[in-house]
């Protein structure tokens, strides 16, 4: 029987303990936060409260969860609804004319889904779920009608609009770094900004998501993503456990990734 010493018994106490103490996301928690704070958190207006959050809770369908790899919409698909992330998470992505996909975001709780297919009222993209996944559809021309009774649901729906056209920008300068180094940390800084904004640990996180979606994403081989992770924690930037990962020194992975802390703080890639 392999012998485990003490100081390695020391190491683990101490990795057991961190993660009690810390905040790490989980399906769990994120059903409970939801829970807690109604719809407050999923990307609509904060200043919505009383007889007109009523009008659009009642707007809002919960539907059933979605199974890991499921789909909550295809190419091409009659645009109906957009729908807002409970718990979970989904990437989007685009069919290649190889047969192949091409990775367009992942979406974790709070965030939004479908705006893209407004304009030409079909989906250009398909949503599938990276784990056990619930969803909020929320039917557009319902969400249209109220928008027209409740300014500042409007003034979201435009701001949205917005946020969908930088998020596009920033997905083109992310892959327009040369190294592969300042992709994947870029990329990790954005998720570790997500998570804080959703009131979870942005030391420590888990990524639902594959190296293999990763990599498309990135527009990296698979291979330099996972080189470029052990790279990382050699050098003492994270610490990985399979999909848990540890941030330990998020000033170096700034300057590589060529973003200051106001740049992090205005970046969200998704």
């Amino acid at each position: 029987m392999q012998q485990i010493t003490a100081t390695e018994l020391q190491t683990k106490a101490q990795r057991t303990k961190i993660r009690q103490n810390k905040k790490v996301l989980d399906l769990h928690a994120v059903k409970v936060a939801c829970k807690e704070c109604s719809l407050h958190q999923l990307c609509l207006p904060r200043s919505i409260n009383g007889a007109d959050l009523e009008k659009l809770d009642n707007i809002i369908e919960r539907k059933r969860p979605l199974k890991r790899n499921e789909h909550l919409f295809q190419v091409g698909e009659s645009f109906q609804s957009i729908y807002v992330v409970r718990s979970g998470s989904l990437k989007t992505y685009s069919p290649t004319v190889d047969g192949q996909e091409q990775v367009t975001g992942f979406h974790l709780p709070g965030e939004l889904l479908g705006l893209d297919a407004i304009g030409k009222g079909k989906h250009p993209c398909a949503a599938k779920a990276l784990e056990t996944t619930s969803i909020c559809e929320v039917p557009f021309e319902n969400l249209e009608s109220l928008s027209q009774e409740l300014p500042t649901l409007q003034h979201q729906l435009l701001r949205l609009m917005s946020k969908e056209i930088f998020d596009d920008q920033e997905l083109m300068l992310l892959l327009g770094k040369k190294t592969a180094e300042a992709r994947l940390s870029a990329f990790l800084l954005s998720i570790s900004l997500r998570f804080k904004q959703r009131g979870f640990s942005s030391i420590e996180f888990y990524l639902s998501m594959s190296r293999n979606d990763i990599a498309n994403y990135l527009g990296l081989a698979v291979e330099t993503v996972s080189r470029m992770f052990t790279r990382f924690q050699e050098d003492g930037l994270i610490e990985v456990e399979r999909k848990h990962i540890v941030i330990k020194n998020r000033e170096v992975m700034r300057q590589i990734a060529g973003m200051n802390e106001c740049c992090e703080d205005d970046t969200q890639v998704n």
